[in-house]
């Protein structure tokens, strides 16, 4: 069944723009004119994937439209796009504050506001799924729950053809640095668990920019540094592990404060995500890529050594560096 998406506009040039546009990407979609009018109808019929709100309307405005909405059980989880021609950064502050997913600015750009439609029902969608899941496996044992984020873990993999098995890796490596550094039982399980799922936010990156073999652009980058919000998003939907986003969200961080998302320092950043960060570098440097073989487990060595108190940890640098030092055959790494 074709995705459905609700355009909310009193400007009915807007709302055949983007019906256009969006029924040609295989949208099902449904035009109102107020938000009085989307209020009336999705309090009796069912909820779209998806809403696009124009902010400045006559009568109820787009802010006002969406603290209705969230008042209404059925539609509280609905994910909502803000419709604007406005540029100042506070409306889109405001806008995000009000629990708005996106912006997308008018006039429209067909490719703009087509991906960024999908990737937010794509996101909603994956959030469901995996709370539903998580709910559903929580009631078995933690073996087959394990399975099934092994899984998701490979489709994540998957997206990427540079890598193979690197989430399940890095999720090995991060267990073992755990352990050495003295976490037990359900720290570890915790911790192996964030290291599988610790990519997850790549799902919403476009393959095009995650298998680009070519150097990429300034955008593009910003679209990769988009995926530990993202994955801190999606995680964020499993209530009943609300530490799970921390290895998604952070992993990215460095020791001294240049990394990405919140460019966080030290011991801010929280500890499971300067673990993950250490055994994810790890595998980077010891995978195959498309234009090198791993590298010597010498280099490697040298490597981790030099990202001490600045990329990694030193705590858990020394720990990666015993780690290696025991492995006297190099077979710590991809296959």
């Amino acid at each position: 069944m074709a995705d459905w998406v609700i355009i909310v506009d009193d400007d009915e040039t807007n709302i055949k723009i983007a019906g256009r546009i969006l029924s040609k990407a295989g949208m099902r979609v449904t035009a109102m004119k107020s938000g009085e009018a989307l209020i009336r109808y999705v309090e009796e019929n069912e909820t779209p994937d998806l809403i696009l709100l124009d902010i400045k309307m006559p009568g109820m405005d787009g802010f006002e439209t969406l603290s209705r909405i969230r008042q209404i059980k059925r539609a509280k989880n609905v994910p909502v796009i803000f419709l604007t021609a406005d540029e100042k950064d506070q409306t889109e502050a405001k806008g995000l504050a009000a629990g708005a997913m996106d912006f997308i600015k008018k006039p429209f750009v067909p490719e703009i506001l087509t991906i960024r439609v999908r990737h937010t029902i794509d996101l909603d969608h994956l959030q469901r799924n995996l709370a539903d899941e998580v709910d559903r496996k929580s009631k078995e044992n933690e073996r087959l729950f394990l399975h099934v984020v092994s899984s998701l873990a490979s489709a994540i993999d998957a997206k990427d053809t540079y890598t193979n098995g690197h989430s399940s890796r890095v999720a090995g490596y991060s267990r073992e640095i755990a352990k050495r550094a003295g976490y037990e039982g359900k720290q570890l399980e915790d911790i192996y668990m964030m290291g599988l799922l610790h990519d997850v936010g790549k799902i919403g990156i476009p393959d095009a920019v995650i298998n680009k073999p070519a150097k990429l652009t300034d955008e593009e980058y910003d679209i990769i540094k988009n995926h530990p919000v993202l994955g801190a998003r999606i995680l964020g939907n499993i209530k009943e592990m609300p530490g799970l986003q921390k290895g998604a969200r952070w992993h990215h961080e460095r020791y001294d404060g240049k990394g990405y998302p919140d460019g966080l320092s030290g011991k801010d950043i929280p500890e499971e995500a300067r673990i993950i960060a250490v055994a994810d570098a790890y595998d980077a440097m010891t995978s195959h890529r498309s234009y090198r073989e791993p590298l010597l487990q010498s280099v490697v060595r040298e490597e981790i050594i030099n990202g001490m108190e600045t990329q990694f940890d030193p705590e858990f640098a020394r720990i990666m560096l015993g780690m290696i030092d025991e492995d006297t055959g190099y077979k710590m790494r991809e296959e």
